[in-house]
């Protein structure tokens, strides 16, 4: 009898075990949620995530704060989101760099972005905008190559940080212009974006949505895009194909991820939610005048584009002979 309840005790455990996720989903939220930013607070991923997290806020009733935990090119944040509970409170704002491209400029990266984290949405899509300092006066790529050679030691360039998209795609242009540059790694675009406006960096790679304002009141120059495609807010803008590299095209991306051991439930539901803001009319119009294009991809459709990009920029990394470091 003893082992007859047993048993029982097991299977009555095994059947309430998927009512227990179902009640967990169910909930979710019942109380403040996080969102980890892997870069500083001003910069385009810091921008996008607070944007998503206020209106995810006012759907659900519940806060949705921004904890920004930059460093080394966006992997110190990911490897803390990787660590967290997986059960839907802890989120982790992904981006090109840290999901795609960072596996190919360390050797030893804490996390794998396939296996350590589970894709739920992906938010938007944006080409970069390649901004320099106004007090170089130029205004084309033709321009930014006669100034890299004429200057000793060449030009001076920002980015996000080491293992950042910028990084990479800047390094990729660089070996398409065929320029000398030297590489000034910030903790985010935001300071990056500040130190090439004064003057401390003479050019980088910046997504629309925060190269665009400066862009626009004249402190800094645009000389191309890094997209197939012109840019609407932006039309008086070439893109680097246009200016005599037919092949270049360089595209990051903002995402939604989780801990991958996440519940299936929670993930659904989550990703719902997010694709229902994303394609929202006011937050698609909201990206389209920030030079970005929205998404909503989900869950495995968004961990196959992650995937498919990852394989793109390594790509990119041997062709512009980026080794691990």
């Amino acid at each position: 009898m003893k082992t007859l309840s047993l048993l029982a005790a097991v299977a009555s455990a095994l059947i309430m075990q998927p009512s227990a996720h179902a009640q967990q989903a169910a909930a979710w939220p019942d109380k403040p949620v996080r969102i980890i930013v892997p870069f500083a607070a001003g910069g385009s991923t810091d921008i996008v995530a607070r944007k998503v997290a206020q209106r995810l806020g006012q759907l659900t009733q519940q806060p949705f704060v921004v904890e920004n935990k930059p460093g080394a090119g966006g992997t110190l944040g990911a490897t803390y989101a990787r660590g967290q509970p997986a059960d839907g409170y802890s989120l982790f704002l992904g981006t090109v760099s840290t999901q795609s491209v960072a596996p190919f400029l360390y050797k030893a990266l804490p996390y794998d972005p396939l296996k350590d984290f589970r894709g739920l949405a992906m938010i938007a899509s944006v080409p970069n905008v390649v901004v320099v300092n106004k007090a170089l006066k130029t205004h084309d790529l033709k321009a930014l190559i006669a100034e890299a050679n004429n200057k000793p030691g060449g030009l001076t360039y920002g980015s996000s940080g080491l293992g950042s998209s910028n990084h990479l795609a800047t390094e990729a242009l660089r070996a398409s212009l065929d320029i000398p540059v030297t590489h000034v790694p910030y903790r985010g675009s935001g300071p990056a974006l500040t130190d090439t406006m004064a003057g401390h960096v003479d050019f980088m790679l910046d997504v629309a949505m925060t190269s665009l304002p400066y862009i626009q009141r004249g402190d800094l120059n645009a000389v191309a895009v890094t997209s197939r495609q012109r840019l609407d807010v932006l039309p008086g803008v070439p893109t680097v194909a246009e200016q005599g590299f037919p092949d270049f095209e360089a595209l990051g991306w903002f995402g939604l991820f989780a801990p991958a051991q996440i519940p299936e439930d929670v993930a659904e539901k989550i990703a719902a939610l997010v694709h229902q803001v994303v394609t929202e009319p006011e937050m698609t119009a909201y990206f389209k005048v920030q030079g970005a294009t929205a998404s909503g991809v989900t869950l495995k459709a968004f961990d196959d584009i992650v995937a498919a990009d990852r394989a793109h920029w390594g790509k990119v990394a041997k062709l512009a002979n980026i080794k691990p470091e």
